[in-house]
């Protein structure tokens, strides 16, 4: 009895150290685990603080994105109120120049628009500062001679001792617009391409010219086509649209209506149509005078090189696709296209014959082929033009 007893206590002792000891080993685990599951709780924390702080710092860069946008609306709207000012001033600036024009020999001062508040003084501060506005961009000296041969893709220098002349004009005459071209009907075969076309892009367009027409509506003055779009830059009217109006189209179908009823009189009127892509901005001047403006007309647009150039038809296709409907019937006189947005000082000289702006891309003297019953004649002034 007291070996069996004993060999039961040998045996409790050996189980009792063997779980002592596999204590031992899970209590070693336990405390490794324990280090692991600390390290992996230090390490989630870690980038639980750096993704909060990422997007801290991405809330703060969409703060300073959103300000920024704000800041440049706030820019654009400031730079547009100002271009207007411009316009405005420059228009009001080059009437106050007329008044202000010194009689000749022989000949009485205008007397004042009764109708008109007394103009400033050319002294005066606010005409001052007009025209230090208007006079940071350079301005031309060219004779009239000078705006002749621009027209026409010519310019020579006067000889020695001699001095450029105008020719002899009377008063309210405009003399030396360079070449004029006639289209007699509503024809599809009345077309004239202008040659070489864009060969640049452009974000900025002014296109100006004199018109006359006979006609109860206003044809396509001009369209530019690519084989992307047949619609590009187009100057387009037809039989259906309301009289005197006009569509301008820049990359179709974006476009504004423009009023050019005063056209339909039969006699000439000088006529500027300008557009930048900054802030979509253009404006509508018709003998000098500002008849529309406007903004968010394909704002920040660029006008793509390589395509067909015509004057009287609106393409359908590129080069083609002609509509007698839509076909200019009268004539146009001394057309020229510059890549930049004309002042209103230029637009005023342009439309007197005073001065040709500098930097025109295309002139009439680009017309690399009339056809149809065009007719292309040099005309002494505008009113002898056919």
């Amino acid at each position: 009895m007291a070996l069996a007893v004993n060999q039961s206590q040998a045996a409790m002792q050996s189980d009792l150290g063997h779980l002592k000891t596999w204590m031992r080993k899970s209590h070693r685990r336990s405390r490794k685990v324990d280090s692991r599951l600390l390290a992996l709780g230090a390490t989630l924390s870690e980038r639980s603080q750096q993704r909060a702080l990422q997007r801290k710092e991405q809330e703060a860069q969409r703060e300073a994105l959103s300000s920024l946008a704000l800041d440049l609306r706030a820019l654009q709207d400031t730079l547009a109120r100002l271009m207007h000012v411009v316009q405005s001033q420059g228009a009001r600036l080059d009437t106050l120049e007329g008044w202000l024009q010194v009689p000749g020999p022989g000949t009485t001062a205008p007397a004042w628009p009764p109708t008109q508040p007394e103009p400033p003084s050319p002294s005066s501060p606010k005409l001052q500062g007009s025209r230090q506005v208007l006079r940071a961009l350079p301005e031309p000296r060219d004779s009239p001679q000078d705006f002749a041969d621009r027209l026409q893709g010519k310019r020579e220098p006067p000889g020695p001792g001699s001095q450029w002349t105008q020719s002899p004009e009377r008063p309210g005459e405009i003399c030396n617009i360079g070449p004029a071209l006639i289209f007699p009907n509503a024809s599809t075969e009345n077309v004239v391409f202008l040659s070489p076309g864009f060969l640049v892009g452009l974000r900025a367009l002014s296109v100006c010219s004199w018109i006359r027409t006979a006609s109860g509506y206003l044809g396509t003055l001009l369209s530019y086509a690519t084989e992307e779009n047949d619609n590009k830059l187009v100057l387009h009217g037809r039989d259906s649209l309301a009289p005197g109006s006009i569509h301008f189209v820049i990359g179709d179908p974006a476009f504004r209506e423009l009023p050019l009823q005063p056209l339909l009189d039969g006699q000439w009127h000088h006529v500027c149509v300008i557009w930048t892509s900054i802030l979509g901005r253009y404006w509508l001047h018709v003998d000098r005078r500002l008849v529309a403006t406007g903004s968010r007309f394909r704002e920040g647009y660029e006008i793509p090189p390589g395509g067909s150039l015509v004057l009287g038809q609106e393409q359908d296709s590129m080069g083609g696709g002609f509509d007698s409907s839509e076909s200019f019937m009268g004539s146009v006189a001394g057309l020229a296209m510059w890549d930049r947005v004309l002042v209103p000082r230029e637009v005023s000289h342009l439309a007197t014959g005073k001065e040709f702006p500098p930097g025109a891309i295309l002139t009439l003297a680009n017309a690399a082929s009339v056809g149809g019953f065009v007719q292309r004649v040099n005309c002494t002034c505008l009113e002898l033009c056919p």
